[in-house]
């Protein structure tokens, strides 16, 4: 039925409005391997929302999460989806890029720890080795971390995405990184129980989560083609939200080797995350670039009026 469903929403919006052939194509690299946070995406290619505005999008995975965004940068891809944060040490170390839209809002990173470590507060930390997911990013936000929160002594650990297996083997005694509504999730199922401090609770400003990125020159060529694209995922936010069931079907269809109990259930806590629009606020990322200048995230001051694109 629901299959049927998706069939039938994609012939609605063939019949109200599809171009007939000659979409344009972009490359779409996503941030990571498709997950939950996503879904909006394959929503709008799995039931015709890009076809209607007259595109055909490739979506991509990374094989590194550092990868999109330089691979943007470069022209390599034509739209990356990154993380306000990262975008903002990029634009600092000279990269061109344009971030163009936003697709997760809000903060979805933390700084994740098991229960039962006699951590309560982040002065717990104190003397703690905490493992960073993302280079270049993870280990910077935990370095502004430390110091807003006065955690004087620690050990940086590069763990990757390794990590469960990293606390529950007492590697590290946190992880900076892990999504407050995916790695929970999964712990859960595999018998732990995680506790997380949400970065913008404890001094890091709020962020944009997800956001679109393209180099400079694509921007340049390509602007009115991805504010199309941007268009179509504002319309494909808006169905996710009014038919969470529906949105959650097309991402399944898409994504068929998904693991069906963890991403629904990681799916319930990310849908109050998403959008509302991919609107950038650029008052609040430049709180977010003086922070990080601040405190040592970055050691140029960005102009973000030059690197958020204007709608």
């Amino acid at each position: 039925m629901k299959r049927n469903r998706s069939v039938l929403m994609l012939l609605v919006l063939l019949l109200l409005g599809s171009p007939a052939g000659g979409e344009e194509k972009l490359s779409l690299m996503l941030d990571w391997f498709p997950n939950v946070d996503h879904v909006p995406l394959f929503v709008a290619r799995q039931g015709g929302i890009f076809l209607k505005h007259g595109l055909s999008v490739e979506i991509q995975s990374p094989s590194d999460s550092a990868d999109p965004l330089k691979l943007a940068a470069a022209g390599h891809v034509d739209i990356a989806l990154s993380y306000q944060p990262q975008a903002i040490i990029a634009a600092s170390g000279g990269i061109p890029l344009k971030a163009v839209g936003r697709l997760v809002g809000s903060p979805l990173s933390t700084l994740l720890f098991l229960d039962g470590k006699g951590i309560s507060s982040p002065a717990d930390l104190e003397g703690k080795t905490i493992g960073y997911t993302v280079p270049g990013m993870m280990d910077h936000l935990l370095d502004a971390f430390a110091a807003v929160n006065e955690i004087r002594s620690f050990t940086p650990v590069n763990v990757g995405f390794v990590i469960l297996q990293s606390l529950a083997a007492g590697r590290v005694d946190a992880v900076m990184g892990p999504f407050k509504n995916y790695e929970p999730v999964a712990m859960e199922m595999e018998g732990y129980t995680a506790s997380f401090f949400e970065l913008e609770k404890f001094g890091i400003p709020s962020y944009d989560e997800l956001v679109f990125v393209a180099g400079t020159m694509i921007w340049n060529r390509k602007g009115e083609t991805i504010r199309r694209f941007l268009d179509a995922v504002e319309e494909a936010l808006a169905f996710t939200k009014a038919h969470p069931e529906e949105a959650l079907a097309l991402y399944f269809e898409a994504v068929p080797e998904a693991p069906r109990e963890m991403e629904r259930k990681a799916f319930e806590k990310t849908r109050p995350w998403f959008g509302p629009d991919t609107r950038l606020d650029a008052v609040r990322w430049k709180t977010f670039a003086e922070f990080a200048l601040q405190w040592g995230m970055i050691e140029k001051e960005v102009n973000v009026h030059e690197i958020v694109a204007e709608r």
